[in-house]
């Protein structure tokens, strides 16, 4: 009975937690003011693809689409390029205010994001990087989170295996291409997922800084959208499917590396 009650209560979230989202697969397929009649339809009357038609070939989403992947994958590939070997440093090598330099950088996790939005855009623009890809990369090449993460991973190595690789012979880049990076793939996975879905959804940086259209991410051409449609929901909805379903596949792919290497850089600390 208490395993039929927690299950029942387990299924009873899911579907209240999901319910949202297939509402809005299903307004995605209905005609223009069919879902704004009351009680709003839970199933179109007459699916239709008119809204995505209209999406792609009216208002060219696809290159906004195209936009947002190019961003997040870069800025992807730049988090680990940065972030991987700063948290194997701060984990195994010894260096002066290591400690004191890492406590700084964790109390700054506290320090809401907004508060450096002015004084990082004004540096940004004294630079020329305002209204181009760079200006909105630069945030996510070396993320406080991404390098505690990696850091507390690390840890977990036996220091015994990266002293027998230096006493072999090998150099601190060869132990971390050869001996760290494949013990770190869990957290590496992890690493990549997060910061793809965070820069995938991220709106306010863009937004921000971009003032070209033709740069515009999907979050940010959306927005845009619904200044002019603000009472199409059933055009909205299509674009909001069309921004949440290639992030939700992906980490339905990999969610099995997401939880292990969070799980395991929760380890040691």
């Amino acid at each position: 009975m208490r395993r039929a009650l927690v299950t029942g209560f387990a299924a009873l979230v899911a579907l209240v937690t999901i319910a949202p989202l297939l509402w809005m697969v299903s307004v995605s397929f209905m005609a223009p003011g069919e879902a704004a009649r009351f009680p709003p339809p839970l199933l179109p009357a007459s699916p239709s693809l008119e809204n995505y038609r209209q999406l792609f070939g009216t208002y060219g989403a696809l290159r906004f689409l195209a936009n947002s992947l190019f961003v997040s994958t870069l800025a992807t590939l730049l988090a680990l390029i940065f972030t991987v070997p700063a948290g194997y440093a701060f984990a195994k090598l010894r260096f002066r205010g290591r400690d004191r330099i890492f406590r700084l950088l964790v109390a700054a996790l506290v320090v809401p994001g907004q508060i450096g939005m002015l004084p990082l855009f004004l540096e940004l623009k004294a630079m020329g990087f305002v209204n181009s890809y760079a200006g909105v990369l630069v945030p996510w090449l070396a993320g406080i989170f991404g390098i505690f993460l990696v850091r507390q991973y690390c840890l977990s190595i036996p220091d015994e295996m990266l002293e027998a690789a230096r006493i072999d012979g090998a150099s601190e880049g060869e132990i971390l291409r050869r001996i760290v990076l494949p013990l770190l793939t869990p957290v590496v996975v992890t690493l990549a997922l997060f910061v793809f879905l965070s820069s995938w959804n991220d709106f306010m940086w863009p937004l921000i800084v971009l003032a070209d259209q033709n740069l515009y991410t999907l979050p940010v051409a959306l927005a845009a959208l619904s200044r002019e449609h603000v009472q199409d929901n059933e055009l909205m909805m299509a674009g909001a499917v069309v921004t949440t379903l290639p992030v939700l596949i992906l980490f339905l792919a990999l969610q099995r590396f997401y939880l292990s290497g969070l799980l395991a850089g929760s380890v040691k600390g």
